[in-house]
């Protein structure tokens, strides 16, 4: 589904149209600029809460997203307190589309302010066809995604403070398109080297977005001489760390141990909950220990990690009982206190459900990552934001922002599951 539309000439004409705006006057609060201001002032500043963001309603991309509906989420995402969004596929006209309405809001309210990282997709040689993926050749459309994550840059170079070269682009269970770090490496020294010759902001940072396992915070398979390199040539790290996944494939820190037995099923859930966060932490920890221990000092950011409130299959009932909204909620919550009290930025994923991403099954967990359902509601997590009224006035498809489960708590519990006992044999649909 990847359109190899240039964007190019709609971005400069926007800007040529966008020249004549009215210059925003200085805020006390604002040191600098939003020029001025860099990734190094916003990566790990909890000021700048950041989030992954898709603004897909359909379940096909064919479908974009209208420059309208894109302007709505934008005022509900900064009504949050999110300043800063990471999405990819610049070839996509969402991208695009999404830096266009940005940069409308900035002319139509001097104090709107958003940023973005922005993420070239990665491919091998025969991803997505028929063909057997060839996992030591990179595919010859890596190069036009590079080349148009350029234009972007330099577009708005106000708004797009960081390149990432791939989306969990290296690590080896994404059969179908994986690369090796060579590819990535290759990819990143060029940007930074168009950087060096004054072809891209001095100021922007250039990373990969990869799972922990990627950065050599997993087995040893990963830890190569390519790898090295990398991290050596990038800006920071944005690793991604998903103890829902890890509920079913690997669910020691999730069952429930014999010493909780006693407790009430939302205890168990609790101190799950804790667990995983924990689980988290300790992959983000092994991140940085293996940088550390190969001497360099660079940022770890998290580039994704997020909660299903929905699914069918492997965390649902039958699985791994993952999944709910009060544990996509307690997740979110403490994800954020610690990457907030850490100065670790978290692109927490996602902001709004995507339907695309399983389009054959509804109630698939990929499809409800989202703190908003697809109509606009909030779901638990974003609650007490609505009785705060932090959504007044907003809406979504036309819907104005209301609680799921029409705000009775109870409905939320009454599908709350407890994780199995320890050592108990789950099987999911």
């Amino acid at each position: 589904m990847k359109s190899l539309v240039n964007c190019g000439l709609v971005v400069l004409c926007f800007l040529v149209c966008g020249s004549c705006k009215k210059e925003a006057p200085v805020r006390e609060q604002q040191v600098k600029s939003s020029m001025e201001l860099t990734a190094a002032d916003i990566l790990g500043n909890p000021k700048y809460q950041a989030i992954s963001y898709g603004g897909y309603r359909q379940n096909t991309r064919d479908i974009q997203p209208t420059f309208e509906e894109l302007k709505a989420d934008l005022r509900i995402l900064e009504a949050m307190g999110v300043k800063v969004l990471r999405t990819y596929n610049v070839q996509l006209y969402h991208a695009s589309n999404l830096l266009l309405a940005i940069r409308a809001l900035k002319n139509e309210d001097p104090d709107f302010e958003m940023y973005v990282m922005l993420g070239a997709w990665i491919d091998c040689k025969n991803a997505w066809t028929d063909k057997e993926p060839n996992h030591q050749l990179e595919s010859s459309a890596n190069a036009g995604e590079i080349a148009q994550a350029v234009v972007l840059a330099n577009a708005y170079p106000d708004i797009v403070k960081v390149l990432a070269v791939g989306n969990e682009a290296m690590i080896k269970w994404a059969t179908s398109y994986y690369v090796q770090p060579k590819v990535i490496l290759k990819w990143v020294l060029h940007l930074q080297k168009l950087k060096a010759e004054g072809k891209l902001p001095a100021s922007l940072w250039i990373t990969s977005s990869d799972d922990f396992a990627s950065w050599g915070g997993g087995e040893e398979q990963y830890h190569t001489p390519a790898l090295t390199k990398l991290i050596e040539a990038v800006d920071f790290i944005s690793m991604h760390t998903y103890p829902y996944h890890n509920s079913h494939y690997n669910p020691e820190f999730w069952q429930v141990p014999e010493s909780e037995e006693n407790l009430t099923d939302l205890e168990k859930v609790d101190a799950a909950m804790g667990r995983a966060v924990e689980f988290a932490k300790n992959q983000y920890r092994a991140v940085s220990g293996y940088i550390e221990g190969l001497g360099f000092d660079k940022p770890v950011h998290i580039g994704e990690t997020g909660w299903a409130s929905v699914s069918d299959g492997f965390y649902g009932p039958e699985g791994s009982r993952a999944t709910d909204q009060y544990k996509q909620a307690l997740y979110h919550k403490l994800i954020r206190e610690w990457t907030n009290a850490e100065g670790i930025s978290c692109f927490y994923f996602e902001a709004f459900n995507e339907p695309w991403k399983d389009a054959a099954n509804k109630t698939g967990s990929e499809n409800h990552f989202g703190l908003f359902t697809v109509e606009g509601h909030a779901k638990y997590a974003l609650w007490d934001m609505v009785d705060q009224g932090v959504f007044k006035g907003l809406s979504r498809n036309g819907n104005p922002i209301k609680k799921t489960f029409g705000g009775v708590k109870d409905s939320v519990l009454s599908n709350v599951l407890p994780p199995p006992p320890q050592n108990e044999k789950t099987e999911a649909n």
